[in-house]
């Protein structure tokens, strides 16, 4: 099974945790956009901003199109650019703008999600507690692969167990947590199960469920995004501990980091703290990462066929644990051997890795001594 997601013939995929909409009001008529399709092959337009959506038509390379607004969808790295917005086109449907050259998309004006009609009297704004003993059934929907539940409300907690899709779930209150966008709905909820597990609301279909006891009704700041700066920074100390342990040198941890993450943005790094695409292989997914995670995505052969499927993923409780991952990865595998005759030269390492078919992309090795001489990353190689 291919390990990383980079080594696709057509241009990577990354994705965040399902798909759902959230897009910013904007104006309700804002005049279209010009735009220019720039994909190898043809670009599919979808009826929602993912992936997984139904498929109403494509596009081909160098094709004009008119964008009449944006939202946010799954994360997407494409020819122009890895983005999490989707453009809404004139002639219906949604394509990812990773694949689009435009000016200026303005946001797509939305209203509140509605909820669905209950059979209860309504209740006051004020949540409250709902009685542990008093479970409700409720059904995973998921159209990403397998859905993980967790020893708690966070998607870097450990994996107890895996569902399926139409699973019943027994949840007896919910909690505020790590923010998840699922087949369901995008959601900070996540619900209490009669064990004392977690799984994300944003899979989920149930009754209403109470505010858990001692539970905050808010949910938490989300963590900002990181500059450059911030980023490295934050990366040196697995990068470094990668080279002490497996001889990978920290410059190239980095900068593949950077490369294959977009800077901690894409939807692996976000969400299951995984920078370099790893995946789990039957379920096993090693010493350093603490679970898997199911993600649909597009695949292309060598011919340029394309072709959806679901793979999994390994999933860190840090970046450290996930940069040291990749060092141990590339040390156990025996196609990189050659690499480690260079543990103390980071150009030549770089360059044994991708000879030895590490990436596809012909311009790889170029990209990442680029990052690291720009970046001024080998002030971080610990061996001088």
């Amino acid at each position: 099974m291919r390990q990383y997601a980079r080594r696709f013939t057509g241009p990577l995929l990354v994705f965040a945790v399902g798909a759902g909409l959230v897009a910013a009001p904007a104006a309700a008529h804002a005049a279209a956009v010009p735009a220019t399709i720039d994909v190898r092959g043809t670009l599919k337009v979808r009826s929602a901003p993912s992936l997984a959506a139904k498929v109403l038509g494509s596009l081909r390379d160098d094709q004009k199109v008119s964008a009449l607004c944006a939202v946010t969808g799954q994360s997407v790295r494409g020819s122009v650019r890895t983005t999490t917005q989707w453009d809404k086109l004139s002639t219906g449907g949604f394509v990812t703008h990773a694949y689009v050259r435009s000016g200026t998309v303005q946001r797509c004006a939305t209203s509140s999600p509605q909820a669905e009609a209950v059979k209860a009297k309504p209740v006051a704004s004020k949540p409250t507690a709902a009685k542990p003993t008093a479970a409700k059934a409720g059904t995973v929907r998921s159209a990403d692969g397998k859905v993980n539940i967790r020893t708690g409300p966070s998607t870097t907690a450990p994996v107890k167990r895996v569902v399926t899709s139409g699973a019943v779930v027994q949840g007896v209150c919910y909690v505020q947590g790590t923010l998840v966008a699922g087949t369901v709905r995008a959601t900070t909820q996540w619900n209490r199960l009669s064990d004392g597990t977690y799984i994300s609301h944003a899979y989920v279909v149930t009754p209403a469920l109470g505010l858990c006891p001692g539970a905050s009704p808010t949910p938490s700041s989300p963590a900002a995004t990181l500059t450059p700066e911030q980023f490295v920074r934050a990366a040196v100390p697995g990068a470094q501990q990668g080279w002490r342990e497996y001889g990978v040198p920290a410059s190239v941890t980095i900068a593949q980091a950077i490369l294959e993450s977009g800077w901690g943005r894409s939807g692996l790094s976000t969400v299951d703290r995984n920078y370099f695409g790893i995946k789990c292989q039957s379920g096993r997914y090693g010493t350093l990462a603490n679970g898997c995670h199911d993600y649909r995505t597009q695949e292309c052969t060598k011919a340029g066929s394309c072709f959806s499927t679901v793979a999994t993923f390994r999933t860190y409780a840090s970046m450290a644990h996930s940069f040291r991952d990749h060092g141990n990865f590339l040390r156990v595998n025996p196609r990189y051997a050659g690499a480690f005759n260079y543990t103390t030269e980071a150009n030549s390492f770089i360059w044994k890795v991708w000879k030895a078919g590490y990436a596809t992309d012909p311009n790889y090795y170029t990209k990442v001594t680029t990052l690291m001489a720009q970046q001024k990353l080998y002030q971080y190689d610990i061996w001088k």
